[in-house]
């Protein structure tokens, strides 16, 4: 059998999206909500999340570069940004000791 005799790959479930409204929250509140989110989904979900705090554009991406996870601004305008994080296969965080 070769690989194009498999035939499409299915998975068990759907990938879900998650949103997760920060309106309002100031530094450090927006990336320690999206971690403790994050702890919560399966590999492979996505979490919408929407901040006001300009901050989190730089705190929100740390945090995803520090959890091996994927992020994208989807909306950046003068008082709302929106990220989809999608969770990463095997995501290992690392943890401050």
């Amino acid at each position: 059998m070769s690989v194009d005799d498999a035939g499409p790959l299915r998975h068990g479930r759907s990938m879900t999206t998650t949103k997760l409204d920060l309106a309002g929250l100031k530094c450090p509140l927006p990336a320690l909500k999206t971690r403790k989110a994050l702890k919560t989904l399966p590999p492979g979900d996505r979490l919408e999340v929407l901040c006001t705090d300009p901050l989190s554009v730089i705190d929100i991406p740390n945090l995803i570069r520090e959890t091996g996870d994927k992020v994208e601004i989807t909306e950046r305008s003068q008082g709302r940004i929106v990220f989809l994080i999608e969770k990463a296969m095997g995501s290992a965080e690392k943890t401050n000791a």
